[in-house]
């Protein structure tokens, strides 16, 4: 694939006021979520629940890619056709989580480093062969008493850098994903200062991996305060905190920005997204989309149940989150939506 392939990759992602749909979900966060609405934690299971996803009519006219995990994006349709083409028909890009997941960072207490970088080129070339054209890999950092460390930081943004250079070279754009969590009790500011030190970091990292800035999505948290932190700031006020702090620490030659959710309900992320494109969009050097996995799911979990006679709801309910979202992106979502 060539640069301007890249580049033009990365533009389809986020055209259109369109957004991503995050289905990454490993098996066992998969299960686990199937286990508190009592749905069976199976294969058949999980690939039921995914078919439901791919084939919801309308997706496509919202969501522009969807990030699949290495089970998914191997699965089918009960009729034997591929999750891959169904997308690919419905006009959206499909995408592949290629990390390993978090583990303990060697003499970093309670901190962690997501691993996947060996064999991470073989694994690419096949997920093209599949039908991948784009990746993600997601780093955390936690922020808590004596942490994030720059040991920490360095470590994520470090193993960020060579999985998007890899990404690149196999012709896959790559989302780059470092989320500062919402756990603890933290305050907004706390949380502008560690993502605006990791931001810088991680920029640095691509920068001397010669990654290629206009072939990337940044995947960020938006800066909130923690879900422990007595004060939560109002809806404008972590709009203008998160788009300042990008401002400062995001390059332009980034075509764009898709936040994640990390927690929020599916309301409140959308009606954040809103505030700062209503606040900010005439303005910005990149655009601000979503990548959304629960924000836009969980509602359409709930009530799919597990169920074949709920689909038809739990369809309604997902392209309904999608709508909503790009709604967002266009600074024309409203509480009224969500009634309707």
């Amino acid at each position: 694939m060539t640069l301007q392939m890249l580049r033009d990759t990365a533009q389809a992602l986020v055209a259109d006021d369109k957004g991503l749909l995050a289905m990454d979900e490993s098996t066992p966060t998969c299960d686990k979520r199937f286990a508190s609405l009592g749905i069976p934690q199976t294969v058949e299971a999980r690939r039921a629940y995914r078919e439901m996803i791919v084939t919801t009519a309308g997706l496509g006219e919202c969501i522009s890619g969807a990030i699949l995990f290495d089970e998914t994006i191997r699965q089918q349709k009960s009729d034997g056709t591929p999750f891959v083409k169904v997308l690919i028909d419905a006009g959206i890009i499909p995408g592949i989580k290629v990390d390993a997941g978090a583990k303990e960072l060697a003499a970093h207490p309670g901190e962690k480093v997501t691993e996947g970088l060996d064999g991470l080129r073989d694994r690419l070339a096949e997920y093209v062969r599949i039908g991948a054209r784009f990746a993600k890999w997601r780093a955390v950092i936690t922020i808590a008493g004596g942490i994030p460390s720059w040991g920490c930081i360095h470590a994520n943004a470090h193993a960020l850098a060579r999985y998007a250079a890899l990404c690149q070279e196999a012709g896959l754009v790559p989302v780059v994903e470092p989320e500062v969590l919402m756990d603890g009790d933290h305050t907004m500011d706390q949380c502008c200062e560690v993502t605006d030190k990791v931001l810088r970091t991680v920029f640095s990292e691509l920068f001397a991996q010669r990654v290629m800035l206009e072939g990337i999505i940044l995947k960020p948290n938006m800066v909130l305060p923690g879900l422990a932190c007595a004060k939560q700031e109002a809806v404008e006020e972590v709009a203008d905190a998160t788009v300042n702090c990008l401002l400062r620490a995001v390059p332009a030659a980034v075509p764009a920005i898709a936040f994640l959710s990390g927690g929020q309900s599916a309301e409140l992320a959308s009606a954040r997204l809103n505030a700062m494109n209503v606040r900010f969009k005439s303005r910005l050097p990149w655009a601000l989309a979503f990548s959304f996995a629960r924000a836009i799911q969980q509602p359409a979990l709930e009530l799919w149940k597990g169920q074949e006679a709920n689909v038809p709801a739990a369809q309604q309910a997902l392209v309904h989150r999608a709508r909503c979202n790009q709604a967002a992106r266009r600074g024309e979502y409203s509480q009224a939506m969500e009634q309707s």
